[in-house]
């Protein structure tokens, strides 16, 4: 056993000696080399059965309990790997002690030897179940509301996208009663790119039916007592021409009164380019709608590989008109699809017009053999609309590629990370804000822009909440995108890039709360063991990182936020009724590394689709590849990992925040989620500590006072107190709940909750087909 001891300290004090003084070297703490050559002391002194090593480790120990503290306060999460395991270590060393009373240990020596871990593990046990997730909270006391018809109509209820609904049925005292009253199975399994792990959707439930749809573009209705299938209709596409496997929801669009054909219908953006429309009653297609019920998408887009472009969310109708956008690949070559947004007669499928970010001011649609301006910043999110001004709001992305801005046009500046206010009619601008300058850290609106009343000084302003990747919510005049809430310009680090013409200042929010997380620091760096977290140390000490808008290089960059945000396409939820703007965040930051042209071709890294991709050798890389073809770098990216496929980052890292929409102030914050889903090389370890785990997917409120929100890493679907974020329902759902809920009132009376839950592989949830409806129990 002390053989065994001595090996184990050995190995402990070279693993935090040697790389603590190569992180010394790079200007890092001195902790490890320090802490590292005293436990090496240590085993020397304990194989030659010293009591003087066991006291040398405990010395240690006192040391790092003392710096710990220092460095990170009492925040359970940030000390377990800098404590758990020197903790463990002692324990053991007790144990040796015990076993042969060779070792001569005083019995105030031997005391002190199982109080002092005794009071560590008591203060670290403190901290987790102070921690715990509630699985009830005293109920907050809510005033009548009198529903509506309790439909929800729009993806985010209202064309607007609030995600608010004004039934009262649930609340926080009576949520706790919640169970499941129906599943449907849609019968999407994983196959290739179709795959069930793209189920995004939010139904809708219009004149008593519910519809949605799955990433392979089968439309659905359900009855929504019961979840019996009404119709169904399967899309017939080829997999070898089909793009992104995503649809977040479907339209529903009532044709003027005579309309012969499809007096109500479901329009759809397939996921082989076609924009379909079908009767809302029977699930068939409109064949007076374009040819033969479906216009193509692809008139005017040229010649790319395939599963390059293709819409994934549904179409805004307007005033008569259906605006649709489209996904567009992302980081493989500076030519690319063109990011048009087109809007097509809801009632004949006929294009009215296109804005073309490449040719803005002519919005007439193509003459035959024309193409739009390729690589043009798209759009592939939800828009919102205004029927009473007769705008759509479009959240634009950016211009191929992401992280290389060289070749940028002025009109792909313009109109990249800007909301864009279009005239449904006609397709004219009306108006534009930008969020990013020259982005280069794929930072594209992906939040739908969402409508509210701000209380002004004179009275209600229309207005638009245009939430971020960058963490940012801008507050702006629907009329004419001028802010509400300050907007600043911050000065920015720049880009050593030749030929980069980074932005000096970015805008920032500074009348609402910023979600970027602030800078991170050495301190911040995590593991589950000092091992890992020394690695975590000593790679941010290799990576080039000035906090928010760090200008990538060749070579490691880290990115904070990382590629989720912020805020991402689950977007933001206002309770209408008592003012509040209602947030899940993330905090994940990115690890980033820019390789040569020459790299890029040595590791066979080409366009995805193109000739030469398929004709290589296939390469694995960890995370996600871009080769950026025309450009002279390729970028590599993943979460900023440890070797144990942890973050490098200590928790939280996903929020859930209760904003005053009026003040501006936050008035509450959790963090979202819980461990259980989390663990080393996604191995979960089944902790039901709060942890804040990434989150994708979105919320929505309630005149009841209650919040609903899956979306998270750890699987569960909850209900939240709006007035005080308290968790009042929570379950697990047998699949990963990366969309976003809708709630409705069933011809039973009965308020029901429904959740599209398809999973997430690259969040480690389970994967399913599964559509689940909740409601009271009587």
């Amino acid at each position: 056993m002390r053989i065994l001891t001595f090996i184990l300290l050995a190995a402990t004090g070279l693993g935090m000696a040697l790389p603590g003084l190569y992180l010394a070297a790079l200007g890092g703490s001195l902790y490890y080399a320090a802490a590292g050559l005293l436990i090496l002391i240590s085993a020397g002194l304990i194989l030659r059965r010293r009591g003087s090593g066991i006291y040398l480790f405990w010395a240690v120990l006192l040391i790092t309990i003392i710096w710990s503290i220092w460095e990170v306060g009492f925040d359970g999460w940030a000390l377990m790997p800098r404590l758990v395991y020197l903790t463990v270590a002692a324990f053991w060393l007790l144990m040796l002690a015990a076993s042969d009373k060779a070792w001569r240990i005083s019995p105030g020596a031997r005391m002190a030897v199982v109080a002092v871990p005794a009071l560590i593990l008591l203060i670290i046990g403190a901290i987790a179940l102070s921690s715990r997730v509630s699985s009830a909270a005293t109920p907050a006391a809510a005033t009548a509301s009198v529903p509506g018809k309790g439909e929800w109509v729009h993806y985010g209820n209202s064309l607007g996208g609030s995600r608010y609904s004004d039934l009262a049925q649930i609340t926080p005292a009576n949520a706790g009663r919640l169970e499941e009253a129906w599943t449907y199975h849609s019968g999407v399994k994983p196959r290739g790119k179709l795959s069930a792990d793209q189920l995004e959707v939010t139904p809708i439930m219009v004149d008593g039916a519910l519809y949605g749809c799955t990433g392979q573009s089968a439309v659905f209705s359900l009855d929504p007592v019961t979840g019996k299938q009404l119709w169904r209709y399967d899309h017939k596409i080829d997999p070898a021409e089909a793009g992104r496997g995503v649809c977040r929801g479907v339209s529903f669009f009532r044709a003027p009164e005579g309309t012969a054909e499809c007096p109500t219908r479901i329009l759809l953006g397939t996921v082989d380019n076609k924009l379909i429309a079908l009767d809302a009653k029977t699930g068939q297609p409109c064949r007076s709608f374009g040819k033969d019920g479906a216009a193509d998408l692809m008139e005017g887009i040229g010649e790319f590989p395939a599963g390059w472009i293709n819409p994934t969310s549904p179409p805004a109708i307007v005033r008569g008109t259906a605006v649709i956008g489209a996904f567009i690949v992302d980081n493989q070559s500076t030519h690319v699809p063109p990011g048009v947004i087109r809007g097509y007669d809801a009632v004949t499928g006929q294009l009215k017009w296109a804005f073309d970010p490449g040719r803005p001011d002519d919005t007439r649609p193509l003459a035959p053999g024309q193409t739009y301006t390729p690589s043009t910043p798209n759009s592939w999110t939800v828009f919102s609309g205004d029927e009473e001004l007769g705008l759509v709001y479009v959240p634009m992305g950016n211009g191929s590629p992401d992280y290389y801005g060289v070749n940028r046009t002025p009109e792909t500046e313009r109109f990249s990370v800007a909301v864009v206010a279009l005239d449904a009619q006609t397709g004219t601008l009306r108006w534009t804000f930008q969020a990013v300058h020259h982005d280069l850290w794929d930072y594209d609106l992906a939040a739908q822009p969402v409508l509210v009343n701000y209380p002004g000084p004179d009275g209600p302003v229309p207005a638009l909440i245009q939430a971020t990747k960058t963490g940012q919510l801008f507050v702006l005049d629907r009329r004419t995108g001028k802010p509400l809430k300050p907007v600043e310009e911050r000065p920015v680090p720049q880009s050593t890039i030749k030929g980069e013409r980074m932005s000096k200042t970015q805008p920032f929010s500074v009348g609402m709360p910023d979600f970027s997380g602030g800078r991170l620091t050495e301190r911040d760096m995590w593991g589950m063991t000092p091992f890992d977290q020394l690695y975590c140390r000593i790679r941010f000490r290799q990576a080039s990182y000035q906090g928010i808008f760090t200008p990538l290089r060749a070579g490691y960059s880290i990115r904070t936020p990382g590629e989720l945000g912020g805020i991402d396409w689950g977007s933001v939820s206002v309770d209408e009724r008592r003012g509040i703007v209602v947030v899940n965040s993330n905090l994940m930051p990115d690890w980033d590394e820019m390789i040569t042209r020459e790299e890029a071709d040595r590791r066979q890294l080409y366009a995805r689709g193109t000739a030469r991709a398929l004709s290589a050798q296939q390469h694995s890389f960890k995370g996600q590849a871009g080769a950026m073809e025309g450009t002279p770098y390729a970028i590599l990216f993943r979460g900023f990992l440890s070797p144990l496929d942890i973050p490098c980052a200590r928790p939280p890292y996903g929020y859930l925040t209760a904003v005053d929409l009026k003040t501006g102030k936050s008035l509450w914050q959790n963090p979202l989620g819980d461990a259980s889903n989390s663990g080393p090389f996604g191995i979960p370890l089944h902790l039901p500590f709060r942890l804040g785990t990434p989150n994708i997917g979105g919320s929505i409120v309630t005149a009841g006072g209650v919040i609903f929100i899956a979306a998270t890493q750890d699987q569960h679907f909850r209900a939240v107190d709006v007035t005080n974020g308290e968790v009042v329902w929570d379950i697990r759902l047998p699949a990963g709940g990366h969309a976003t809920p809708m709630t409705y009132l069933g011809k039973d009376g009965q308020q029901y909750v429904l959740l599209a839950a398809g999973g997430n592989r690259t969040f480690q949830t389970e994967t399913g087909d599964h559509f689940i409806a909740y409601r009271l129990k009587n």
